[in-house]
């Protein structure tokens, strides 16, 4: 491995919001840690500074802000609790962020060791021994023993780049796909969805996933910008193969007969458009399909729509992923921002499913023998 000495000044070149923004990029699970003063009174706080230390003897910590308003109590504590909260727990993780005298007013609680409060329906709980108080700058970092756990069959909530998250298994944990085409476009449904949701925050335009069913393009989900191009997005709907951006960027990467066979009615792929073969052969140059000026599904609205294919290890177009957007807003430019990231994201599913990029040139090259035959 290549390494390269990267020279570290004196002084920081950075201020403490700058680091808050870099720090915020390590995602984290969500606690509440809670405990119970001498009065009997529970205090609680949401915390993701939460780690493992050692398990054997067992230990973890935390980390608490000594201008908090329960500092005090905590700090006195001989027992805390980490309540590992689940993915359905938000608006607790929210209540115990706040200020408030009233964090546990109409919580069912269990008590745990030393009366400290243990909250219900978590994902985890650890009770633990206080066995160090270690001073860390602006913060308190507690060590403790842990004595007694307890988990539930549910996933934990997740906390990153200022927003809750889902934990889900990796994309690419599994590098093996099944050979069988019905698995493969399950795989590649479930990525084509992440893929659209990732580019929809990153760009807000409204976008949607199509497969090839047994009628043509077809249309499995759609994933809404802020302002979507309809109120109405219907999923089922089936897309003509020569008139839409979606239909384009299938017929591009599929054999004539295959699109033949799901021709809807009306339909003479025979007499499409003089400029057939050639419109295909730039789909595959471009990596994108364009349809410009088309009428949304039952409604007025002019928009445009920009598609690109998502291949399989045979090189056939498995998938879809669409944007489209009024016209006057929207123009589906092939060279812009999004246009390159929708190709991108188009070419990374491709190859996770299995299609290597050394095989575009030929594949490309025998679709154009057989259109042209």
């Amino acid at each position: 491995m290549n390494a390269e000495e990267v020279e570290m000044p004196d002084a920081p070149l950075f201020d403490s919001r700058d680091l808050r923004r870099v720090l915020a990029s390590f995602v984290t699970g969500v606690t509440v840690v809670t405990t119970v003063d001498g009065a009997g009174q529970f205090h609680g706080v949401t915390a993701n500074s939460f780690s493992s230390v050692s398990l054997d003897p067992p230990l973890v910590l935390w980390s608490q802000a000594v201008k908090s308003g329960s500092h005090p109590a905590f700090f006195e504590a001989e027992r805390f609790a980490v309540n590992i909260l689940a993915e359905d727990q938000i608006e607790l993780s929210r209540r115990f962020a706040k200020s408030s005298h009233a964090k546990f007013a109409g919580i069912e609680v269990d008590l745990g060791a030393g009366g400290v409060p243990l909250l219900r329906d978590c994902s985890a709980r650890l009770q633990c021994r206080v066995v160090s108080r270690v001073p860390g700058g602006d913060h308190t970092i507690y060590v403790g023993e842990v004595v007694a756990i307890d988990q539930a069959e549910r996933k934990p909530l997740v906390f990153g780049n200022g927003r809750y998250l889902l934990a889900d298994p990796h994309d690419l944990a599994d590098s093996t796909l099944s050979s069988d085409r019905r698995q493969v476009q399950l795989s590649a449904m479930r990525l084509g969805r992440r893929a659209i949701e990732r580019l929809v925050r990153r760009f807000d335009e409204t976008m949607a996933l199509a497969v090839w069913g047994a009628h043509g393009p077809t249309i499995t989900h759609w994933e809404p910008a802020s302002a979507p191009v309809s109120e109405a997005l219907p999923v089922g709907l089936i897309l003509p193969v020569t008139s839409t951006a979606t239909g384009l960027a299938f017929a591009a990467y599929l054999p004539p007969e295959a699109i033949a066979e799901t021709a809807l009615p009306g339909q003479d792929l025979a007499r499409a458009e003089s400029d057939w073969h050639e419109r295909l052969a730039e789909v595959r140059r471009q990596g994108l399909a364009r349809q410009g000026l088309e009428t949304f599904y039952r409604s007025e609205t002019v928009i445009n729509a920009l598609s690109a294919p998502v291949l399989d290890a045979d090189g056939r177009a498995v998938l879809a992923l669409t944007a489209v957007g009024e016209a006057g807003r929207f123009r589906a430019e092939l060279d812009g921002a999004f246009a390159r990231a929708l190709r991108d994201a188009a070419k990374d599913l491709s190859h996770r499913l299995g299609y290597e990029a050394e095989r575009s040139a030929e594949a490309a090259r025998r679709l154009d023998l057989v259109v042209g035959a």
